[in-house]
């Protein structure tokens, strides 16, 4: 019945379009009035079309339905127990630990979670074999699912330096590919790029570089590997970016003979978040989500409204869930896999996407590689090149962040509501490599506004 209702229509081509929208226009240029060019050098068109579209990368396959996870940073080992339990009874699926201290007793913490049916990752701060060992160990006793975040050339991109030193930490990672099967043991840290200001086309790139150093030292990887991302608020953008990076990192880990696949893990970008009008922010988490789930990440950990200067509360935790939950169970977001497959602008964006990253990253291959480009300050200067850009749109208004730089509450008042130290944290010291820094936007704004709220004080 359908078919014969719309062939009583005749089809309409792109010329068609293009002629009606040019009368539409009165005379105004329609390549300089209605295409748009992202900072990417990517022309974004008013309208998209079937007889111009030509589809040359794959469609995405079968993704699972995305898991609502909750963060919990692990300080007392009772209390985060109990916080696991809470949120899981409240509708988290599954869970990741953040663990700084390597006396942790993980297998108590283990031990106290229904591992059967829930997954865990544990975000660790250091590298240990004996520590994963145990989790391996305990993952083949209770046939879970854990995904522990070893990623040493992250940890020398954020903080500077190794945790050991390039040697011993890439031994242990090989270690570790051999001793522990039960576990994902490997991942990389994509998502200090997007918080430290890269373009889109320098985080899928150096992602995948960064993945591409653990494939030339790492034989035998058994398990997909996970990958953390940041999703901003460049709707359709972000929903292509993560697509753009599974499809490219298949086709790099193919070549290696590793497993193709990877687990993306993926959380809101703190680089739009303010301090002031904080409420802007789940608005802003919302649709971050949103471009997470259509664009294939495996879980989504929500970024709390207030998470950039209150310390982890229950209410921020439950707020920040029950996001997720109503994607997941009111607006259905888990009932369709590959939504954004087919979609002409979509599938444009992931391909000119993967085209752009991928020539990014055979040069840096071709350049001595991630870590080289890390040695020699490259990755860093590109970063704060782009970083610099979307600053100086900010600063001049041109990239909005409502409450902030569009419509600020003059009369709001941070000052005093601050537990957490929400700028970037000079720590002088001694590094192997310059470290690259995540920033907000709207960091100087924020401590001017600040500063002039002690002087009215006193």
């Amino acid at each position: 019945m359908s078919e014969n209702l719309f062939n009583e229509f005749e089809p309409v081509s792109s010329k068609q379009w293009k002629q009606l929208i040019q009368y539409e226009l009165k005379g105004a240029d329609y390549n300089e009035t209605l295409i748009w060019e992202s900072p990417e050098g990517i022309k974004v068109k008013p309208f998209y079309h079937h007889d111009e579209f030509k589809r040359t990368v794959a469609h995405s396959g079968v993704l699972p339905a995305f898991s609502i996870c909750q963060d919990i940073y692990v300080h007392d080992l009772e209390k985060s127990i109990a916080r696991a339990a809470n949120s899981l009874s409240r509708g988290a699926e599954s869970l990741r630990f953040t663990i700084e201290d390597k006396n942790t007793d993980i297998e108590a913490l283990l031990s106290a979670l229904p591992l059967e049916t829930v997954p865990v990752y544990l975000n660790l701060s250091f590298l240990s074999i004996d520590f994963v060992k145990k989790v391996d160990a305990v993952a083949k006793e209770k046939k879970a699912v854990i995904y522990v975040f070893s990623d040493p050339v992250g940890h020398l991109a954020k903080d500077g330096n190794w945790n050991n030193s390039m040697d011993k930490d890439l031994d242990a990672l090989n270690t570790l590919s051999i001793a522990c099967t039960n576990i994902h043991f490997l991942s990389v840290n994509g998502s200090l790029y997007q918080n430290a200001g890269a373009n889109y086309i320098q985080q899928i790139a150096y992602t995948l570089a960064h993945a591409n150093e653990y494939f030339n030292a790492i034989a035998t990887i058994h398990k997909p590997m996970v990958i953390q991302m940041a999703t901003g608020s460049n709707y359709f953008f972000e929903i292509a970016k993560l697509r753009a990076l599974r499809q490219i990192f298949g086709v790099i880990a193919s070549e290696y003979g590793h497993n193709p696949e990877c687990h993306i893990i993926a959380t809101p970008t703190k680089r739009n978040k303010t301090l002031y009008d904080y409420n802007v922010n789940m608005l802003r988490t919302t649709t971050e989500c949103m471009s997470a789930v259509l664009g294939g990440a495996n879980a989504v950990c929500n970024l709390a409204y207030d998470a950039i200067y209150h310390k982890d509360n229950e209410f921020g935790d439950r707020i920040a869930r029950n996001q997720l939950l109503i994607l997941k169970h009111e607006s259905y977001f888990d009932k369709v896999t590959n939504a954004a497959d087919g979609s002409y602008y979509i599938e444009e964006l992931t391909q000119q996407l993967a085209e752009r990253a991928l020539v990014l990253f055979k040069d840096i291959e071709a350049n001595g590689g991630f870590l080289r480009q890390l040695k020699e300050g490259t990755i860093q200067k590109k970063i704060q090149e782009s970083a610099a850009k979307e600053q100086e749109l900010f600063d001049s208004g041109k990239e909005i962040l409502l409450g902030t730089n569009k419509y600020p509450n003059k009369n709001d008042r941070m000052s005093d509501d601050l537990e957490l130290y929400p700028f970037v944290k000079n720590n002088p010291r001694k590094t192997l490599i310059t470290p690259i820094v995540e920033k907000r936007l709207a960091e100087k704004t924020e401590q001017d506004r600040l500063d002039s709220e002690k002087t009215v004080q006193e």
